[in-house]
């Protein structure tokens, strides 16, 4: 029997006494009603003698009956409703070890969204979900708790012209019965659970994966995407084996509130990635190093998040470095690093340690970018002491030992202690461990690291600063070979109080505003909304309100939305367009958006 589950602040479930091991889904689609319809069938461990109880979380489910693998209704309770915890559904299964749930999603069910057809490329409705991190419950009687891991099984009913995809084994081309079966025999955290259902078609880009997209997206992602293949290799000589079989990624529609999600055996991903030159391809080699640290071995509660994502940035470097180079990483890490800088600025002070404390939020509402480039940074230093070929020989067997199991803060440390630092003679004083884990900010002792590329940016930037205008010219010339990060840092080097006719010229020289590149437009636009440059330049201010419309990809929406709501001016405006966009965000992007603007 494994060890005991961590206590979940976000689960009503108690999986040291009956856990669930598996789950069988039996679905029908409705677009009409907006609802998914049919049952969930749940395998039972009887963890502790004499629990009779079997307990799951729910939000705003109806649930029709629940009955033993026999057809004998069980007794059953819904408890009252949390806005962010949901209901607990308490079955009395008595010592059953198979349970039956008939139950229905509500139209508001927070994983889904409905998109209509002229919402899509295709012009046929879209169907998709994002359990991440406590949404599985809204269309899923599950426990959900990280901690908890299950395989499952599905039968997916949809429209016959609509293919069905999930995070598990899938099928490549229309099944005519609009019927679907899917097996993911490798055990999950119900957030890692997923569906889709669209117009989708699929092309291969290498012997173990391929691309989902839409008929007028999917020839051009399977281009983007075209060195997944080497980013597997990588992945593999550096931390061992993928363990999930197939690693395909299906490209969503533009409301997609992330830029990925690691679904196992199907990356969810954004199609803001879809540069046209495979400058933001970076996104998934982070998807994929989440096939170990996430997926592999998941965080136990949404408190420990750092062990998922900071592992995972530290990862997604090291492919990028083994594909791309070391000059290319440097960019990455100089540019993480602006980005920790801004969320330290911006969060709580207890909000920037890596281990969080949740417990009575959402954890939707923690920090954006503490756990990823804090995390992540902490592995750095870690390496920089004990050394790189010691360090990765310490992360393969870590993922090794724990391979489909959950991990805690206080484990992870004590493993660190006893089979590595210990033996590398580098001490938690060396470390500064505690400042770093539990303490504000990021410690003194953090790694730095530089870039040429970077240098000649920052030359740039002072040049148009001091020259204005007149040094337009000087930058075009400059500037001919300089790759998208190199424009973020150029960007984001610009004081906020520079001569908007030099903003004007450079927009005009280089099309910012209506950048192609979602990192590029959402430095400027962030840097049009916080000078007032907008204010001043309508066809701005046209891009500024497209770009909001156009995307839900929370992250870049909000740091856009949170610039303009710092004026009053800026916060009426944010205002308009929000209530034109609201209804094609996703509920995780109405949540963010809702609470910078004042709500809907």
């Amino acid at each position: 029997m494994p060890r005991s589950f961590t206590p979940d602040p976000h689960s009503f479930a108690r999986p040291n006494e009956v856990v669930v091991t598996h789950v069988a889904l039996d679905l029908t689609v409705d677009f009409v009603s907006r609802s998914l319809t049919g049952s969930a069938t749940f395998d039972l461990e009887h963890r502790t003698p004499g629990a009779t109880e079997l307990v799951l979380d729910t939000w705003q489910l109806a649930v029709d009956r629940v009955t033993g693998a026999d057809g004998v209704a069980l007794p059953y309770a819904l408890g009252d409703h949390d806005p962010v915890l949901g209901s607990a559904l308490t079955v009395e299964v008595g010592t059953a070890d198979r349970v039956v749930v008939h139950y229905a999603t509500s139209p508001e069910a927070r994983a889904v969204q409905w998109l209509e057809p002229e919402q899509t490329a295709s012009g046929k409705p879209f169907l998709f979900t994002q359990s991440q991190p406590i949404l599985a419950r809204t269309w899923i009687p599950c426990q959900d708790s990280p901690a908890v891991r299950v395989t499952y099984d599905a039968t997916i009913r949809v429209p016959a012209d609509l293919l069905a995809l999930m995070s598990a084994e899938n099928p490549v081309e229309l099944d005519s019965s609009g019927t679907y079966r899917f097996s993911m025999p490798q055990p999950v955290p119900s957030y890692l659970i997923a569906l889709a259902v669209g117009d989708l078609e699929f092309r291969e880009i290498g012997e173990r994966s391929g691309v989902y997209a839409e008929p007028s997206v999917v020839e051009g992602a399977a281009w983007e995407f075209a060195d997944t293949e080497q980013m597997i290799g990588a992945a593999e000589r550096l931390y061992g084996p993928y363990r999930w079989g197939r690693y395909d990624i299906l490209v969503l529609p533009p409301s997609f509130p992330y830029g990925g999600m690691e679904n196992p055996r199907l990356t969810f991903a954004t199609p803001t990635i879809l540069a046209g030159d495979r400058s933001l391809v970076t996104l998934i080699a982070h998807e994929l190093a989440h096939s170990w640290s996430g997926n592999l071995v998941t965080n136990s509660t949404w408190n420990d998040i750092w062990l998922n994502e900071g592992f995972t940035v530290y990862f997604e470097t090291r492919i990028d470095e083994e594909l791309y180079g070391a000059a290319y990483t440097s960019m990455l890490l100089r540019l993480g690093r602006q980005d920790l800088a801004r969320a330290v600025a911006d969060e709580a002070p207890r909000d920037t340690w890596l281990e969080l404390d949740m417990a009575g939020r959402d954890p939707d509402d923690g920090p954006t970018k503490i756990p990823y480039e804090k995390g992540s940074l902490f592995l750095r230093l870690i390496e920089s002491k004990v050394g790189r070929e010691r360090f990765d020989q310490f992360l393969r067997d870590y993922f090794d030992r724990f391979a489909f199991e959950s991990m805690d803060t206080a484990t992870f440390l004590a493993h660190l202690s006893t089979e590595l630092l210990e033996s590398a003679g580098v001490s938690a004083e060396d470390l500064q461990l505690e400042a770093w884990v539990h303490g504000p900010g990021v410690p003194d002792n953090a790694p730095e690291f530089t870039s040429d590329a970077f240098d000649r940016v920052d030359e740039q930037a002072a040049l148009l600063v001091t020259g204005g205008a007149s040094a337009l010219a000087e930058l075009v010339e400059a500037s001919g070979e300089w790759v998208s990060q190199q424009w973020v840092h150029f960007v984001r080097a610009l004081p906020v109080d520079i001569d908007h006719a030099v903003l004007a010229a450079v927009d005009s020289q280089f099309g910012f505003s209506t950048s192609g590149n979602i990192e590029i437009a959402t430095a400027w636009l962030e840097l049009a909304a916080e000078s007032g440059y907008v204010f001043e330049q309508p066809a701005v201010d046209e891009a500024l309100a497209a770009f909001l419309t156009r995307h839900g990809r929370a992250l870049y929406i909000r740091r856009v939305y949170e610039k303009l709501a710092a004026s009053d001016r800026g916060l009426a405006r944010a205002r308009e367009i929000y209530a034109i966009a609201r209804p094609t965000y996703h509920s995780v992007s109405q949540s963010v958006v809702d609470r910078i603007v004042g709500g809907p």
